[in-house]
């Protein structure tokens, strides 16, 4: 059920939460995805509003937790100013954020930029996870969620996603993918439990590129939480060419298991895409079309 939000019912919303602004306008982004609507407001705020019923909850996550984190990392992430109540029959808590500028990846990176922000990615990434987690924040439902879970802990789940698609139609070898799910699920295995904060959605259209080559900021931390980190890895495969999944690989010293493991994810995560969403966004199931491609053009030539 996607809830209907328009320019009329944020600019009500503003006026009722946040009166001192009700003069800046408000404009629909093109940057609003599955998850949330965002509209900005002024030349330097955002408003990000749940799509959802009960996505008010990842909103109060990200107004609880991101101010902490935000001093951890080297990569700017949106600051997030005030929640809004719901009303005007809008059923949500939203929150109103700072505009962060840059531009999303047009594509997958190639050469020097590739390298680059695979850099940068791997430093996030290792902020992230060296971040202190406050001991409320360990018992807190909010921040654990499937995806810090054990990969093998999905393998039914996998196998029939595998089963679903392929009455879709995808042009994707699907018996490949099954032999590169069980190399991950044995990988994951062997690996020790990890438990750090991670990002949870960490995708190319969660990212934004600079005027120079590099990574300006993420974005969107509706995903959150505690556990094992590997599920990160994957925006590896989403991004970069042969020469940034290399520079990624070095720069945070990642093992052949630990490789192999990411790459499950990957696909797990692209084939959960296309039965869901297959009618409601094409352009993210081409994203993750392309995404599972390139894992399966390169679940060999990549390992160590």
């Amino acid at each position: 059920m996607q809830i209907a939000i328009d320019v009329d019912l944020v600019r009500g919303l503003v006026e009722q939460s946040f009166p001192h602004l009700a003069s800046e306008p408000v404009l629909r982004s093109l940057a609003s995805g599955s998850s949330n609507s965002i509209y900005r407001l002024g030349r330097a705020l955002a408003v990000r509003l749940p799509r959802q019923p009960g996505g008010g909850a990842t909103i109060r996550k990200e107004a609880r937790w991101l101010h902490q984190l935000a001093p951890q990392l080297p990569t700017r992430i949106p600051h997030v100013l005030g929640l809004g109540a719901p009303g005007l029959g809008y059923p949500e808590d939203w929150s109103i954020t700072t505009w962060v500028e840059g531009h999303a990846p047009r594509g997958r990176l190639r050469g020097p930029q590739s390298v680059t922000t695979a850099r940068d990615l791997a430093r996030f990434i290792m902020a992230l996870r060296d971040a202190p987690i406050p001991p409320e924040a360990i018992s807190g439902p909010a921040l654990h969620s499937y995806r810090g879970e054990p990969l093998q802990d999905f393998d039914t789940e996998f196998r029939d996603l595998v089963d679903e698609c392929r009455s879709l139609e995808l042009a994707l070898d699907l018996d490949h993918s099954l032999h590169l799910w069980d190399d991950a699920v044995s990988a994951a295995a062997r690996l020790p439990p990890m438990s750090t904060w991670y990002h949870g959605d960490l995708f190319a259209e969660n990212l934004l590129l600079g005027g120079n080559a590099g990574l300006s900021a993420v974005l969107d931390f509706g995903g959150l939480a505690i556990g094992n980190p590997l599920v990160d890895l994957v925006v590896a495969w989403d991004l970069l060419d042969q020469d940034g999944l290399a520079a990624f690989r070095v720069a945070l010293a990642i093992d052949d298991d630990e490789w192999a493991a990411a790459r499950g994810w990957a696909l797990f995560l692209s084939l959960m895409t296309f039965p869901y969403y297959r009618a409601s966004m094409p352009g993210r199931c081409a994203a993750r079309l392309a995404l599972a491609r390139f894992v399966l053009a390169h679940g060999v030539q990549d390992r160590t």
